[in-house]
């Protein structure tokens, strides 16, 4: 088949870009023709953008000079590096479309055209976020000729806010299968008079071994520690310090923090290959990041997980642990490891197994989908 996806594939987010390749691998894998819809709405590509402004400074010309002066340079020496890693990740791994959209109404004048469209996965549906609302996320442009289909969409909350679920239910009542990522998504569409059922994540459709091929090798010589906090959590600084203490293993953290020791490596410019390869060859990880706990399972590396302080998106972390009988790796406020009980990966793989044979299932399902005549 001719299939093309969409996805927030260009956001600089480990988690986006690796699930992103990891449905177009599997499909492609299948033997399908994939392609990524190279969709870049403003609100997406303006929150990377050098000359950014945040809305407090933006009305004074004054302000925003000086927002200017501070801002600027430090994003050059900071994110420059980053970018240009990703980019190099989307330009040999991400197969995009030769148009790059900016709009739905630029989707709907010129509809890439595909026998199967497939919205996901990923936070696509927040609807804490703009793409949660934009009717592009949810296939409003595809030809009436096209199969439509979600796979491990996700709404990355337990619920919509008042006034979404009409236009959300209409988006979706022109899908012809749905599918969603966590257990609260169910209950949504639930909500909605929708149904669906629940898969994995892309990242579990390929396997340790297939991402082996892909991941940087040995970017740190020795045995570490990896930390990987989006929010500068006190205490997951002070709990990583700790195991640090504990196990007499260094700390590599990916976003820097002044509250971990002078001694720790930080890694500003790590690819999404060198995140993979920081994961395998970690003895532990610590994170806030979906995706982090994803691939440490992947690995079958010992992790812990710490919820989310500013952003409502931990249901999709407490599903995933749930299903897998991992619930004891979310830790909330503790800043001490205490006693270390090692995974027992047996079980784990084990439920992962089926998990990843129903996903699997779903997807040649929609491929070989026809709609009744």
């Amino acid at each position: 088949m001719k299939i093309k996806t969409i996805t927030c594939h260009n956001v600089y987010n480990y988690g986006a870009s690796l699930q992103a390749y990891a449905l177009v691998r599997h499909l492609k894998d299948l033997g399908h023709t994939v392609e990524i819809i190279d969709y870049n709405p403003s609100y997406l590509s303006n929150r990377y953008d050098l000359w950014s402004v945040s809305p407090r400074f933006s009305h004074n010309i004054v302000l925003k000079l000086m927002y200017w002066l501070v801002k600027v340079p430090a994003r050059l020496i900071r994110d420059t590096p980053r970018r240009q890693a990703f980019n190099r990740f989307t330009k040999d791994y991400l197969p995009l479309t030769a148009r790059t959209y900016h709009t739905n109404e630029e989707l709907k004048s010129d509809i890439p055209q595909a026998d199967l469209l497939i919205a996901g996965s990923d936070q696509i549906w927040n609807p804490t976020y703009p793409n949660g609302k934009d009717p592009a996320f949810y296939l409003d442009f595809g030809a009436t000729t096209s199969i439509k289909a979600s796979y491990a969409a996700s709404f990355g909350t337990d619920r919509l806010e008042i006034g979404l679920e009409k236009p959300i239910k209409a988006w979706l009542s022109a899908f012809d299968c749905i599918s969603v990522r966590e257990e609260t998504g169910l209950t949504i569409l639930d909500a909605i008079g929708m149904s669906g059922i629940q898969v994995m994540d892309p990242a579990f459709l390929l396997t340790a071994v297939e991402w082996g091929r892909i991941a940087t090798d040995k970017l740190i010589c020795g045995k570490y520690i990896l930390a990987y906090d989006f929010e500068n959590n006190p205490a997951i600084a002070a709990y990583t310090t700790d195991l640090s203490a504990r196990t007499g293993l260094p700390i590599v953290t990916l976003i820097d923090n002044p509250c971990y020791p002078r001694k720790h490596r930080y890694i500003n410019n790590a690819s999404p290959r060198d995140f993979l390869g920081l994961i395998r060859n970690s003895e532990y990880i610590i994170s806030n990041s979906f995706h982090g706990t994803v691939f440490s399972i992947i690995f079958n590396k010992e992790f812990f997980t710490f919820g989310r302080m500013h952003q409502n998106v931990n249901s999709r972390m407490t599903n995933l642990l749930h299903i897998l009988g991992l619930d004891d790796r979310l830790i909330t406020n503790a800043t001490h490891a205490g006693e270390i009980q090692p995974i027992d990966y047996r079980a784990v793989n084990a439920v992962l197994t089926d998990r990843i044979a129903h996903s699997r299932a779903y997807l040649q399902h929609i491929c070989e989908y026809r709609r009744p005549l």
